[in-house]
């Protein structure tokens, strides 16, 4: 599975403390905010430095040219993001833990200022997202924790480029360049699966004409960002199919709570089976290869669909816009402001 970025604000540079958040997190929230800010060095001055060495100037390079392509040719709000790059000490940035209702698609879900409502909350060692998902083990929700190595502050600040993802491969690096100033572009709060799938699609859309335009549609990688998108979009009908199946079986009145639970393992069974057989075959990538053998529960099944739902509805917008994909992102960003509470419908119903 691609990686993914984390759409988090760190809220004390923002003056804001809430009863959501106690004091302490908001504090750390802070000095990590505060430490990366605190390493920027300008992009341009780390590849004119000789100490650099060549494979980080060349990918230091190419962020430029990403952010550069998304300001000018997507029409993207780059400010001042991804001009600096900041060192951190660790392999991930945070750890982010989601968590879900066993027996229905609740998510357990946390309040932040600007943001709203959001699925997830970060923490910054692996121990404290363990001690969290314990306690919330024990009354009964599942749990997932996942790594993330990006983060946007909504345009807030100048979000530096950190070291965690410069280890991306090209086709991720720029596409989480986009996908990240997506966020600094639209963001609606309380519609977090509709502000993180449409940054997918435009990231991952974004980067497949950046590297088309660089190097022809024969080019390695363009080939391999134009596979990796359709291989998004397989994925996203898989977990539609899964969520469907589960839903079905949550809505039956004739089973308590204990027995939906343990037919769901079946619901389970019956999606990985239909993955290998149905799924996997239409796979052009490697990324989503052990998907059929990862264990999963409710939370891994928000926290997935938050990047890959509805992908579809973006992509037939693309094409009814004749792959102008400059125009399709200007008509969602309008749309989707002035939308009420269903900015996917409003999406859909767009015509050229």
């Amino acid at each position: 599975m691609h990686r993914k970025s984390l759409l988090i604000l760190l809220l004390a540079l923002a003056g804001v403390s809430t009863a959501a958040c106690s004091p302490v997190y908001v504090l750390r929230a802070g000095l990590e905010e505060v430490r990366i800010l605190s390493r920027r060095t300008p992009i341009e001055e780390m590849i004119e430095d000789p100490a650099t060495d060549a494979e980080t100037r060349r990918k230091l390079e190419l962020v430029l040219q990403a952010r550069t392509f998304a300001a000018e040719v997507l029409g993207l709000n780059a400010g001042e993001s991804y001009t600096t790059y900041s060192w951190i000490d660790r392999d991930t940035l945070a750890m982010v833990l989601s968590a879900a209702r066993k027996d229905r698609f609740e998510a357990l879900t946390w309040w932040f200022p600007i943001v709203g409502r959001v699925p997830y909350k970060g923490f910054w060692t692996l121990d404290d997202a363990r001690e969290a998902a314990e306690r919330l083990e024990r009354r009964g929700y599942d749990t997932y924790i996942r790594p993330t190595t990006a983060f946007s502050t909504l345009g807030w600040f100048n979000d530096p480029l950190l070291s965690t993802v410069l280890r991306y491969d090209d086709v991720n690096l720029v596409a989480t360049v986009i996908h990240e100033l997506t966020h600094n572009t639209i963001f609606i709060p309380g519609h977090v699966a509709f502000n993180e799938s449409f940054a997918s699609f435009v990231g991952d859309r974004g980067a497949t004409e950046f590297f088309c335009a660089i190097e022809g549609p024969e080019g390695e990688r363009c080939r391999y960002a134009t596979a990796a998108w359709a291989d998004n979009i397989v994925f996203g009908e898989y977990l539609s199919e899964l969520v469907a199946d589960l839903e079905a079986l949550y809505a039956r009145t004739d089973l308590d709570r204990d027995q939906i639970i343990a037919a769901r393992d079946s619901v389970f069974e019956r999606a990985r089976a239909r993955f290998a057989e149905s799924y996997r075959p239409r796979l052009q990538t490697p990324g989503f290869a052990n998907i059929a053998a990862t264990p999963v529960n409710n939370a891994h099944l928000i926290a997935w669909r938050l990047y890959y739902d509805r992908l579809d509805i973006f992509e037939e917008l693309y094409q009814r816009f004749q792959g102008d994909l400059p125009s399709a992102i200007a008509a969602v960003v309008r749309a989707a402001e002035a939308a009420g509470s269903d900015p996917y419908a409003t999406v859909a119903a767009i015509t050229p």
